[in-house]
């Protein structure tokens, strides 16, 4: 099943996997999380290859709703963010592996065979640099934030509002507000132009 807001995005993926082989069928897809859950219901498929960035629920929101769901279902994260902490995160929230965006369109096929089959797959540049931080033992500033705090720091980020998150994240405006103040502490930000530019800086957005 294929998670991406982007149509011709799904439709390309689509067209690689069917013609890789008998043993890849794209048996679903959905533009957004909400549309994702709702097909879950209905369709059990054995994978699920999911975009992070897409409107409204992100897909950090998604998979962390999927693994309370179901915890057989294999997902393999595919995103345009190279950065250390999105990886952690996401593998942290029970994903089986992450792939950039970036890579050659064999690395997508080969990354599903393997989580397929019950393996781990870490796109090998990101795999680099997450074995060169923890040997150098430099910590993202970001790593100060929980889960959810780190969800909502990267919507405002993005330019999401206090009330749009809540909507998207189904909390309350207030707990918004109380997990705006603390990652504003943790990272010493005074408003959300800077929050903006600090994950721009840590390459937690698309520039």
């Amino acid at each position: 099943m294929l998670v991406d807001d982007h149509t011709i995005v799904r439709m390309g993926f689509k067209m690689l996997l069917e013609a890789s082989g008998a043993d890849i069928e794209v048996v679903a897809e959905a533009a957004s999380g909400d549309e994702a859950l709702a097909l879950l219901e209905r369709i059990q498929p054995d994978l699920l290859v999911l975009d992070l960035s897409m409107p409204g629920m992100g897909g950090l929101e998604l998979l962390r709703r999927m693994r309370a769901r179901d915890d057989a279902l294999r997902v393999l994260v595919l995103s345009a963010h190279e950065d250390t902490a999105h990886p952690r995160r996401v593998l942290a929230a029970g994903a089986h592996g992450y792939l950039s965006k970036r890579g050659a369109p064999e690395a997508l096929v080969d990354a599903i065979r393997r989580v397929a089959a019950g393996a781990r797959y870490i796109d090998p540049a990101i795999a680099q640099k997450l074995a060169l931080a923890q040997l150098g033992n430099e910590p993202s500033p970001v790593d100060a934030l929980s889960e959810r705090e780190f969800e909502v720091f990267v919507q405002l980020a993005r330019g999401a509002s206090v009330a749009d998150i809540a909507s998207r994240l189904k909390l309350s405006a207030s707990t918004v507000g109380t997990h705006l103040y603390n990652v504003k502490q943790k990272l010493g930000a005074a408003n959300q132009a800077e929050l903006t530019l600090l994950a721009l800086r840590w390459g937690l957005l698309e520039a």
